[in-house]
C-alpha cells in the first residue's frame, strides 16, 4: 500500500463522547491519555497504526466541536463551495474563536474521513442534530458509532434512526468492552462508507489480519516454551553430611527447596506472560481481583477450575507412558503443597503436591561427604495441563481486553457487566481424548528434554483454540 493510500479517519463528536477511548481500542495504544473530564482533548492528534514499521491506517483524535451552530450556518451560507472543510478552514484559521473547530476541521479539509462517536446512553439533543448535519454537508465518507458504555439502551433506537439519515454507516461498538473481532468488523464496516475506499481499506484489514495471525503463532511459541521450562525446571542443594544432624535440618532444607521449585515455576510464568501482554501491545493491565489469573498457581481454586479432571489425566498419562515406554506416577500423596512433613530421606521421597497428586519428587543422593537434594522437575501429569489452561486464559485475556478500557469506572453501577462463564472449567478440558493424548505425549517428551514428533500437532491445537477465542467462537470474555 503506498504512503499516499493509507487510509485516515478522523474521531469527531462533542466533548466527553468517549472518542479518546474509540482510538485507544481501535489503534490498540493504552498509552493514549484519556481524561475522563469533559473537553479534555484540545488538539487534534495523529496515531498511526503500524505493522511492521509501516502504516496502515490513521486515527486522528479531534476536539469536540465548540460552534457547531455556527459552523452549520456557515456551511449553509456558503452551500456553492465545493469543499466546505477546505473553505471554512481557509476563512478562520486565524480567528481565536475558532481554534478548536479549525483543529477539527483540518484533518477533514486534507481528505480524512468521519468516525462520529456518540454516547448512545444519553438522550439526542438539538446540538447532536446540528453536529450531523453539518458533518453530512461536509460530504466526506462518514460512520457513527454508538458507544454506549452503560446498561442504559432506552435511547438506542432513537440515535439509530438519527444517524441512519446522515451515515454512511451507523455501528454500535462499546469502546471498553470491543473485543478483537468487534474490532475487525468496524473495520470491514468501514470498506461501505465509500466505494472508492474499499480497496485500500481491503488491503488494511488483510494486513491486521496477517498480523494477528502472527501475533497468535508467537503466543503459541511462548506457551510452549514456558512448558519445556517448566517441566525440566528442578532445584538443587549441596550440603556437607557433618551439616546435617537432625530430620528437622533435612525438613528445613526440604522446604527451602519446595518454595524455591514454587518461586521459580511462578517466575516462569510471569515470564511467558509479559511475552503475552507484549505480543497484543498491553502497558495497562488491571485483573479483577477475583480472576483465576490473580490467583496464586499453586491455588486450591486454579487447581479445581484448570486443567483435566482426574478420570481424563489418568487415559491421557497411560496413553503417553505406554508411547513413550516410561511410566507417570499417578500415586495420591494425601498431602497439600508444602505441608512441612519429611516424607522419607531416601532417595525418590515424595515431597510436594498438587491437590492430592504428588507435583515432584525430591532426590537424595550422598557422596563424598555431601548430600545433594534435587526437587524436580514436575512428574505431576496434570500440572502441565493446568499451566496451559492459564496461558490459554491469559491469552484470550490479552487478545480481547480493549486497550481503551483504561477509562473505564469499573465501579460505575450501571456499567455493561462482564460476560460470566457458563461453566468455570478450562480450556484443554473441552478437548477430545486424542487431543489430550497428543498434549500429554508432548509434555513426557518435554520433561526429558527431548523434541516431540506432536509438537506440530500441540501448535496446531493451541494455535485453533486462540483462533476460535479471537473470534468469538468460544467465549473470550469469561472472566475466570
Amino acid at each position: 500500500m503506498m504512503e499516499a493510500q493509507v487510509p485516515t479517519l478522523a474521531i469527531v463528536g462533542h466533548p466527553n463522547a468517549g472518542k479518546s477511548s474509540v482510538v485507544a481500542t481501535l489503534t490498540e495504544n493504552d498509552r493514549i491519555a484519556i481524561d475522563k473530564r469533559a473537553g479534555t482533548t484540545t488538539r487534534s492528534d495523529e496515531y498511526p497504526v503500524e505493522i511492521d514499521g509501516k502504516a496502515v491506517m490513521r486515527f486522528v483524535d479531534t476536539p469536540g466541536f465548540q460552534n457547531p451552530t455556527d459552523i452549520l450556518e456557515w456551511f449553509q451560507r456558503h452551500a456553492d463551495e465545493i469543499d466546505l472543510p477546505r473553505a471554512f478552514l481557509n476563512a478562520h484559521a486565524d480567528d481565536r474563536l475558532y481554534s478548536h473547530d479549525c483543529a477539527l476541521m483540518r484533518p477533514l479539509a486534507d481528505g480524512a474521513g468521519i468516525i462520529l462517536v456518540v454516547d448512545g446512553s444519553k438522550r439526542i439533543k438539538e446540538k447532536d442534530r446540528t453536529e450531523m448535519e453539518l458533518l453530512r454537508l461536509t460530504g466526506r465518507p462518514r460512520m457513527a458509532i454508538l458507544n454506549n458504555l452503560t446498561s442504559n439502551t432506552k435511547h438506542m433506537a432513537a440515535w439509530q434512526d438519527a444517524l441512519n439519515k446522515s451515515f454512511n454507516s451507523v455501528r454500535e461498538f462499546n469502546a471498553h468492552r470491543a473485543t478483537y473481532a468487534e474490532r475487525i468488523a468496524l473495520l470491514n464496516a468501514l470498506k461501505t462508507i465509500d466505494q472508492r475506499w474499499e480497496p485500500m481499506l481491503q488491503e488494511t484489514v488483510r494486513a491486521f489480519e496477517r498480523d494477528w495471525q502472527r501475533r497468535i503463532d508467537h503466543s503459541v511459541d511462548s506457551i510452549l516454551d514456558l512448558l519445556r521450562k517448566a517441566l525440566t525446571f528442578k532445584v538443587v542443594k549441596i550440603v556437607k553430611v557433618n551439616e546435617l544432624g537432625s530430620d528437622r535440618e533435612r525438613e528445613s532444607i526440604r522446604q527451602r527447596l519446595t518454595e524455591g521449585l514454587q518461586d521459580g515455576l511462578r517466575n516462569l510464568e510471569s515470564g511467558a506472560q509479559a511475552e503475552i501482554r507484549t505480543h497484543f501491545k498491553h502497558h495497562v493491565w488491571n485483573v479483577a481481583p477475583d480472576s483465576l489469573l490473580v490467583k496464586d498457581l499453586f491455588s486450591d481454586e486454579v487447581e479445581r477450575h484448570l486443567g483435566l479432571n482426574r478420570h481424563q489425566t489418568v487415559l491421557a498419562s497411560a496413553a503417553a507412558g505406554a508411547a513413550t515406554g516410561g511410566a507417570i506416577d499417578l500415586g495420591v500423596g494425601g498431602l497439600s503443597f508444602g505441608a512441612g512433613t519429611l516424607i522419607g530421606a531416601g532417595i525418590g521421597g515424595v515431597l510436594g503436591v498438587l491437590g492430592t497428586s504428588q507435583l515432584a519428587k525430591l532426590d537424595i543422593q550422598r557422596t563424598l561427604g555431601v548430600e545433594r537434594f534435587t526437587l524436580g522437575p514436575v512428574s505431576n501429569p496434570r500440572f502441565p495441563f493446568i499451566l496451559l489452561d492459564r496461558s490459554i486464559l491469559y491469552c484470550a485475556r490479552a487478545m480481547n481486553w480493549a486497550h481503551g478500557r483504561q477509562a473505564a469506572d469499573e465501579r460505575a453501577p450501571n456499567r455493561v457487566p462482564d460476560q460470566a462463564p457458563k461453566k468455570q472449567r478450562g480450556f484443554t478440558e473441552a478437548l477430545d481424548g486424542e487431543d489430550h493424548k497428543v498434549l500429554a505425549k508432548f509434555f513426557a517428551a518435554a520433561r526429558k528434554g527431548k523434541h516431540s514428533p506432536q509438537e506440530q500437532r500441540v501448535r496446531e491445537i493451541l494455535g485453533s483454540i486462540l483462533h476460535d477465542l479471537s473470534t468469538d467462537k468460544i467465549d473470550s470474555r469469561a472472566s475466570l
